[in-house]
């Protein structure tokens, strides 16, 4: 194995105290930032999202078309270092190591904290939406709510949930799994700039990158749980019909807040557990609760149009993939608002979520091959993804083109929109009783994601210690994500986390340019010398 090339790269951290194993600057330094967005919101709420949506509408119009080239370049790079022959067999640990976690243990654990909430979401959300109104019906090229729409609708929706939003979280992966099993460098943000920075990387700089890193996490998990606890509302509501919990057809603010503690208190308890235990455990019967809810859409819903959607929309998606993921439409045009809404949104959003998510997947992939991370991070979540989307998206769609819905999916909320499904499908005991599944299944992918991104920020505070998760500082942090998450809800709901979680993916898509950059550099270095080194270690362990 080659020995470090970019110095002795290490974060101090207290030798005594409270915060004994953590960086003083970086966990202060966040909670500073992170109270502060709270208390501001919560005094000033008006003037919060006034100057919070001054500054979004200023990032989409300067940096929309920067966001698209940007996502474009994680996909291609990731696909490249997995093609290549040399890098690609490279081993994230030495010869010998030995995945941690099973295969199935992996992907659901990877599924369940990348994109689990917001496909409950959006798997019946965005095809919906798109049905009524996407580039193709803007052009003119297609007429709204028909038949013929059905092919542009999954061309957009695998835009936004495939490939490019899973190579987001495989760049960040790959880039801290490497440069810490294979480098010998701390998991934590600022390993994946070493090769740029050095040492440097030991002081303030580091401090600021790790910051961003935790800020874009906080931010990007927070839009996360906003959407799962608005979904879980409607869930509750369409089971018990409390009327409380629903106001002017949208769940109210209070049963919002009642469903972030429950939430919010039952993830702090699983991160107590590890990784190896209650996330692990958790993302098991979530993937397994996916599956069991798939199997019913396909007895239920509209199989034959779903896997038939499901075939022309990945070979649309595909040969369209490039155009698509570079392309970018006019401002202040019905298509370039309709990017920017869209789009672009999902961009900053997956790029948000990329520290905690690519975090995670480095710390559970340990003994895989960089073509098997790469691939195994990136096409299998993506299928996953696509298969939800034909099945429940495609089963909303055929019950409003027969005309069995009548709009009543189309009308509904969009954390509505699945309940609405399986109203129409069975009768009220049995769509009362799936209900409860899916309002289990948004818990438990809830409760992992809220967990994983809480042991994610200890573990970029503890300066990449994995070992340093007391009891304490998860409850801290636990509590921290509650105040903040509240405090956006109270003073502008949903949009207001919207508006905030594009505004600090900003900064930390800078760093991930600059990730790129470094992991290409060390890369292309010396991928032949390294992939021998693990080749002969491996022949001489037979």
């Amino acid at each position: 194995m080659n020995t470090n090339p970019t110095g002795n790269l290490s974060v101090a951290t207290a030798k005594v105290g409270f915060y004994k194993g953590f960086n003083h600057t970086v966990t202060l330094g966040s909670k500073a930032l992170i109270l502060a967005l709270a208390l501001w919101a919560l005094v000033f709420p008006d003037k919060a999202v006034s100057v919070l949506s001054a500054v979004q509408g200023m990032t989409l119009d300067n940096f929309g078309s920067y966001y698209i080239y940007a996502m474009a370049m994680f996909a291609f790079v990731c696909f490249i270092l997995a093609a290549i022959p040399q890098i690609g067999k490279i081993k994230l640990g030495s010869a010998d190591t030995k995945p941690e976690f099973s295969s199935f243990s992996w992907f659901s654990m990877m599924f369940g904290a990348g994109i689990g909430i917001g496909m409950l979401t959006y798997a019946t959300g965005e095809p919906i939406y798109h049905f009524a109104n996407n580039p193709d019906i803007i052009a003119g090229m297609v007429a709204a709510k028909s038949a013929e729409t059905l092919d542009s609708v999954y061309r957009y929706s695998f835009l936004h949930w495939g490939l490019s939003a899973w190579s987001v979280y495989s760049l960040v992966g790959l880039s801290l799994a490497y440069f810490s099993y294979n480098r010998g460098l701390p998991l934590t943000i600022r390993s994946g700039l070493a090769p740029l920075f050095g040492k440097s990387l030991n002081g303030v700089l580091g401090h600021v990158v790790d910051i961003t890193a935790v800020l874009a996490t906080i931010l990007g998990i927070a839009v996360t749980i906003g959407f799962g606890i608005s979904q879980f509302a409607s869930g509750i509501y369409n089971v018990f019909g409390a009327d409380w919990m629903i106001e002017s057809g949208k769940p109210s603010t209070i049963s919002m807040l009642a469903a972030l503690v429950v939430v919010m208190g039952l993830s702090t308890l699983s991160a107590m557990s590890g990784v190896g235990k209650g996330i692990k455990w958790l993302s098991n019967i979530n993937m397994t609760l996916s599956f069991a809810l798939l199997a019913f859409f396909l007895v239920f819903g509209s199989t034959w149009l779903a896997l038939e959607l499901l075939g022309k929309g990945i070979v649309d998606y595909l040969f369209s993939f490039v155009s698509l993921a570079v392309n970018v439409e006019a401002k202040d045009t019905p298509l370039g608002d309709w990017q920017g809404g869209w789009t672009i949104f999902y961009w900053a959003w997956w790029i948000a979520y990329a520290p905690f998510v690519g975090m995670f997947f480095a710390r559970i992939s340990k003994g895989r091959t960089i073509r098997e991370f790469i691939l195994g991070s990136i096409l299998v979540p993506s299928l996953v993804c696509f298969i939800w989307f034909t099945f429940v998206g495609g089963t909303a769609l055929d019950l409003e083109l027969s005309g069995q819905a009548n709009g009543q999916i189309l009308n509904a909320d969009i954390s509505a929109q699945i309940f609405q499904v399986l109203n129409l499908l069975l009768s009220p005991l049995a769509a009362k009783l799936m209900s409860v599944v899916v309002v289990v299944l948004l818990l438990t992918f809830l409760i992992t994601s809220a967990d994983s991104a809480v042991l994610v920020v200890n573990t970029i505070n503890a300066g990449g210690n994995t070992d340093r998760h007391s009891k304490v500082h998860i409850a801290i942090w636990g509590a921290f994500l509650t105040i903040m998450i509240a405090a956006l809800l109270l003073a502008g709901g949903l949009g207001a986390l919207k508006t905030a979680m594009v505004i600090g993916a900003l900064p930390f898509s800078f760093i991930m340019i600059l990730m790129t950059v470094a992991l290409l550099k060390e890369m292309f270095a010396s991928p032949v010398e390294e992939s021998n080194q693990q080749t002969q270690a491996a022949t001489r362990n037979i």
